[in-house]
């Protein structure tokens, strides 16, 4: 049985190695192009890539799958199933009708809930308390697919994108490992998706990031720690981009949400935003039901430091407000 494997970012690794190990015969993988990262735009392969090199696969990178010469050059290897985790693009109807077996996806969320590219983080920024991993069919809409397995991972407390990523990958990986003989000896039985269930999960963008400090204590905590380790979240401060990597978890540390007047003689009215405190514990900031205390903060050309450590420097005074 000839395997194409499809997938980008770490996520996708286990899966592929699994295969690799589980003696399947991996044929060929399909990647994003090296993209440039990091202030000198260096061009960098994607994991998926730097993994398959590793093993000794071939590696194909069309820019657009669904261009004809992307189409050839996959038929080449006369697949008889393909995989894919976390690949990046839509395949055309020219390659999910290319291996007799099927094309299967590895999907980071308990579809048809959070179809999309971004299923992990806005899970964590909607508050979830579970997610998944489901491993399905692929069809020619955005993850639409009937669906053969589903596996259950619970969002904990301290659960930012990049913990849970971790956890989803190995789920997923595990799900697979397990379906594998099923699909090669296929087609297997999958269940419909309930499109009047279905949500999405588009691809995040720089209004997301933003931190609105007129939610909740619980909304902001949830948003940063979906935005951990990619991007970050932000606030802005002085007009320039403040982000912030690491806050409290506001169950634990329930705060007043007031800022105490300059002489110290009492509590003045604040406007969410607000800097209520800054000092050992980190820097206090006032939400639209309290507070929040941030734990670790990245101001404009600085590397990100403890906010304890950036408070010391006295430049961030209370009653300073975030926008």
């Amino acid at each position: 049985m000839r395997i194409v494997f499809m997938g980008t970012p770490a996520f996708a690794v286990p899966s592929l190695k699994m295969l690799v190990e589980e003696g399947y015969d991996v044929v060929a993988v399909v990647t994003q192009p090296d993209r440039p990262q990091g202030r000198k735009k260096t061009l960098t392969p994607s994991p998926v890539k730097t993994a398959a090199l590793e093993l000794g696969l071939p590696v194909l990178q069309p820019e657009r799958l669904r261009r004809p010469e992307g189409v050839a050059e996959l038929a080449i290897y006369k697949p008889d199933l393909i995989v894919t985790a976390a690949y990046g693009q839509i395949l055309p109807k020219s390659v999910l009708d290319m291996p007799r077996l099927g094309c299967v996806n590895v999907h980071g969320s308990l579809l048809p809930q959070y179809r999309g590219g971004a299923p992990i983080q806005r899970a964590i920024i909607n508050g979830e308390s579970v997610t998944g991993v489901t491993l399905m069919y692929m069809a020619e809409g955005l993850d639409t697919g009937d669906m053969i397995a589903k596996v259950e991972v619970p969002i904990e407390e301290e659960d930012t994108s990049g913990t849970l990523f971790e956890k989803l990958s190995a789920a997923g990986c595990a799900l697979l490992r397990e379906q594998m003989p099923r699909l090669l000896a296929g087609p297997v039985e999958a269940e419909p998706q309930d499109e009047r269930a279905a949500t999405y999960a588009p691809n995040l963008g720089r209004d997301d990031e933003r931190i609105d400090w007129t939610a909740s204590s619980r909304s902001v905590y949830n948003r940063i720690r979906g935005l951990v380790p990619f991007s970050g979240a932000f606030t802005l401060w002085n007009g320039e981009t403040f982000k912030v990597w690491a806050a409290a978890n506001p169950g634990e540390m329930p705060l007043s949400g007031a800022v105490l007047t300059e002489d110290g003689s009492g509590e003045a009215e604040s406007v969410p935003g607000t800097v209520l405190n800054a000092g050992p514990s980190g820097i206090e900031v006032r939400t639209g039901d309290g507070s929040l205390l941030l734990l670790t903060v990245q101001p404009a050309g600085k590397k990100a430091m403890s906010a304890a450590d950036f408070a010391r420097g006295g430049i961030m005074k209370p009653g300073t407000v975030l926008e």
